[in-house]
């Protein structure tokens, strides 16, 4: 008899979480005005609002804490992060940011002008807020099947190479450089195949144009490149990653993802002179270039989370367990993101919530009512996310309107996961009797999804 699967960490040490009612929820969500981000973590049963720098670091990160060097220049810690990043993906260059859209800030900060357009696979929030604050523009060339939840494609993650040449063609002038998101996270955490960040590199090439990888979570586009993409099998996850670090020109990294720290990010890149163009911003933003305002401890422990981050024994418990709920999720008929995702199941308020008006954000309606029946906190990727157009300040409707469950790293186990699933098929089955959605009262010009305001409809 085949054994069953098991995590490849145990429990040294627990947290522990606090119940409450349906009246408390109802209560308490409404004085957040409806917005989850507002919510006091001990209001929440099951945070799954983010994976980022929500995980449980191991025991050698915690040991690596303890001998940190917090000297201002030229620490220790430094060094160590500075050699990972060469040894693990493979970039001579680099500066340590406090966290990914610091060093987003930096980066386009020197790349970005207003006017320019930036394409790329489905940019994530703070990705298109520092392009749109530049006054620039972001363009998605994502593949047509990423907005088919349904339908089954191993990569759904991958920019579409047609729409990709097409528009450079025609505006090469007014792009400064390609960002490709790996894996893609709008699209529900979907991966991008090796073939395909190929393929973009060789049109990036034929227009004399920089490539930049958004690789927050890297590490869980190689598992993917592993498991799915032929030739790759035999291959160690960190020979995955070199290769595929090999296409990119620069790297925004949030370490709160892949490298399991609690804060923390980077910028890396091949060009010296880029990297003197970036220092001027980073130390104005972010602090001097050998610590852009992490700590040495938490450089430390960076360090070793992107070698145990990129050890397929962890990404493969890490992912089976998304798996797991997504399983789970298919079970009781509930609409998601197919197949599921690196870091989160992602549902399909469309098709929960079809008799809701778009207007009233159904994703965000759909979250509220999760965190009202069981204390499950995620987080919507549609309308509320998709900010208004800078031009018109219309709402943007995307054609994905989800509800993000993001699930931290080494933090909660599959009895957690059969809470979520239950919840979710609970609201599920009592979908029709919900009529009413959101509007808003508050928001701000731009990411206004972190701290608007509603009210119900």
């Amino acid at each position: 008899m085949e054994l069953p699967f098991a995590e490849s960490f145990k429990i040294k040490m627990v947290e522990p979480l606090k119940r409450s009612t349906r009246e408390e929820r109802e209560k308490w969500i409404k004085e957040a005005k409806y917005n989850l981000f507002n919510l006091r973590s001990d209001q929440v049963f099951i945070d799954l609002l983010t994976d980022s720098g929500t995980g449980a670091m191991s025991d050698r990160q915690w040991g690596a804490i303890m001998t940190g060097d917090e000297s201002y220049a030229g620490a220790s810690s430094y060094f160590n992060m500075k050699n990972a990043i060469k040894n693990i993906l493979g970039f001579d260059y680099f500066m340590p940011t406090h966290q990914g859209r610091a060093a987003e800030n930096v980066l386009f900060s020197v790349l970005v002008k207003e006017g320019d357009f930036v394409p790329g696979n489905s940019h994530f929030d703070t990705t298109k807020g520092h392009i749109e604050f530049r006054k620039a523009h972001a363009v998605d060339c994502t593949i047509d099947e990423a907005a088919d939840t349904e339908l089954y494609h191993p990569f759904k993650g991958n920019v579409d190479p047609v729409k990709l040449d097409n528009f450079l063609k025609d505006h090469k002038d007014k792009v400064p450089f390609v960002i490709v998101t790996i894996t893609n996270n709008t699209a529900g955490g979907q991966p991008v195949s090796m073939a395909n960040l190929k393929k973009v590199r060789e049109i990036c090439s034929k227009y004399g144009k920089i490539l930049v990888f958004d690789s927050a979570r890297f590490a869980e586009n190689a598992y993917f490149i592993k498991v799915r993409e032929e030739g790759y099998a035999n291959k160690t996850i960190k020979e995955i990653v070199k290769e595929m670090m090999s296409y990119a020109d620069a790297m925004t990294m949030s370490s709160k993802k892949d490298a399991i720290v609690n804060m923390g990010g980077f910028i890396a890149m091949r060009s010296y002179e880029l990297w003197r163009e970036c220092s001027t911003f980073n130390i104005m933003f972010e602090g001097f270039v050998t610590y852009g305002g992490m700590s040495g401890r938490d450089m430390n422990a960076l360090a070793v989370g992107l070698d145990e981050g990129t050890e397929f024994d962890y990404l493969e418990t890490r992912i089976k367990q998304v798996e797991y709920l997504g399983n789970r999720l298919k079970e009781f008929g509930i609409p998601f993101q197919y197949p599921a995702g690196g870091h989160a199941i992602f549902i399909d308020a469309n098709k929960v919530l079809p008799n809701i008006p778009k207007e009233e954000l159904r994703a965000q309606t759909l979250a509220v009512e999760l965190y009202v029946e069981a204390g499950i906190r995620g987080v919507e990727i549609g309308t509320l996310l998709a900010d208004r157009d800078p031009d018109t300040h219309e709402n943007r409707y995307p054609k994905l309107e989800l509800l993000r469950l993001a699930i931290p790293r080494r933090v909660y186990t599959n009895n957690h996961m059969d809470v979520v699933a239950v919840a979710l098929k609970n609201v599920f089955d009592r979908r029709t009797q919900i009529t009413k959605g959101l509007k808003i009262v508050w928001e701000a010009p731009i990411m206004r999804h972190f701290t608007v305001e509603m009210e119900r409809a």
